[in-house]
């Protein structure tokens, strides 16, 4: 990676991780102190609660993304953070569980994510990609670890309205990362995508429509859209499980961390080995379906020892193995597959049904966990991800990239695989 990549990498995998711990925080909590709440004693609401947000990013992903690509990558993120800090505050704020999910629906309202991810891939080769990637992947990954870590014993001192507070700060906070630190995107080829003379006639509404009806055309974004929507659902679902399950078998939600942890530095350790055995020996279909299976194993793993603190954390670390690995490899080979004029609109289409999946995750989790037990959630995301396998095992394997023997120089713009 060249200095550009670096910087782009580190300041964006910042913001992103600024933003991801505001809405992991609550997660190894919520579930079980919303209780307090009224209303919280409903589980379809806390499930809702959690999952909320993640329906409003899902609807507005697509428009953000396609917003990025005419107006600019920036002017889309500040207007996102501002709308997330406003949900963080109107959720501190709440009395009552539908404040909660109120706050929470604003919250996902500043779906910058597919922002992030195109700006990312403008700002990178395509050869270094993956690795930027998986930086932003591990910064989320830290930012999930520390929200884990840090989120009972802060509910502890500031409770829940505090924690909600301390969201909206951190994405003002963002807001100055974007302005000092994120690098500026490169323009667009001349004569190409909005730039161009017959695109500039054409209304807003026809290009939008274009944009989409060909990101949605592509096979292969299909296969990768259909794999983020499991994955996510797979996480908010966990997460309506494993608090529950490691306080029914005894151990206090203040200690939770040392379950979490160690299967979170498991995944970091993991990550740099699988991320450069894919790109380096051009194995990305082998690795990624490999950590389909190993995230199949790790569900088998947690119906077999739901009741077990030693159990689920083995689960737990199988778990995140897959899942940072896969978090990596997947808007990678997005943003490779996209033409560079649509890519922050195939982008934003992924991040959406990303979102999706966490508010899928969230609302049929809790319908099952309140009418069916936890187990009938486990159940739910191994079905989920035998079909993601099935899907998965046809694509086709990425070839080498364009750029691959480039050691320096200005991020490529990227060719479809098609055409490399």
């Amino acid at each position: 990676m060249n200095a550009l990549e670096w910087r782009a990498s580190l300041a964006l995998s910042t913001l992103y991780g600024l933003r991801m711990l505001g809405l992991f925080i609550i997660l190894p909590v919520f579930a079980v102190y919303a209780q307090r709440l009224p209303g919280g004693e409903n589980r379809i609401l806390i499930g809702i609660a959690i999952g909320i947000y993640g329906l409003t990013q899902a609807i507005l992903q697509i428009p953000f993304g396609w917003a990025s690509d005419r107006f600019g990558r920036k002017p889309v993120m500040y207007f996102g953070l501002l709308l997330f800090a406003l949900g963080s505050f109107v959720a501190a704020s709440a009395s009552d569980i539908w404040l909660v999910i109120l706050g929470r629906t604003l919250q996902g309202a500043g779906a910058i994510s597919a922002v992030v991810i195109a700006l990312t891939a403008d700002l990178t080769r395509d050869s270094q990609r993956a690795k930027a990637m998986a930086i932003i992947g591990s910064t989320i990954g830290i930012a999930f670890a520390a929200s884990l870590i840090a989120g009972p014993p802060l509910n502890a001192a500031i409770g829940i309205s505090g924690i909600f507070a301390m969201t909206g700060v951190l994405a003002l906070l963002a807001l100055g990362v974007v302005r000092f630190l994120v690098p500026e995107p490169p323009p667009l080829p001349a004569g190409s995508g909005p730039g161009s003379a017959d695109e500039a006639r054409r209304p807003v509404r026809g290009r939008f429509r274009t944009d989409l009806k060909a990101v949605f055309a592509e096979g292969e974004l299909r296969r990768l859209n259909f794999g983020v929507l499991v994955l996510h659902a797979l996480l908010t679902a966990l997460f309506l499980v494993v608090p529950v399950s490691l306080r029914d078998a005894g151990m206090p939600v203040a200690e939770h961390w040392h379950v979490y942890w160690p299967a979170m530095l498991a995944s970091f350790v993991a990550l740099v080995p699988a991320i450069g055995y894919a790109e380096g020996r051009h194995r990305l279909k082998q690795v990624f379906l490999a950590c389909i299976v190993l995230t199949l194993g790790s569900l088998g793993a947690f119906l077999l020892t739901l009741d077990s603190v030693l159990g689920t954390g083995l689960a737990l670390g199988a778990f995140f193995i897959a899942f940072n690995v896969l978090e990596a490899l997947l808007p990678s080979l997005v943003s490779r597959i996209a033409p560079r004029h649509l890519r922050g609109t195939a982008i934003g289409v992924y991040s959406s049904i990303q979102f999706l999946g966490i508010f899928l995750g969230g609302a049929v989790g809790g319908i099952l966990a309140q009418t069916l037990g936890l187990g009938a959630v486990l159940w739910f995301g191994t079905l989920l991800t035998a079909a993601w396998l099935a899907i998965a095992a046809g694509m086709r394997s990425p070839g080498r990239p364009a750029d691959a023997g480039e050691a320096d120089g200005s991020p490529a713009a990227g060719a479809h695989p098609s055409k490399a």
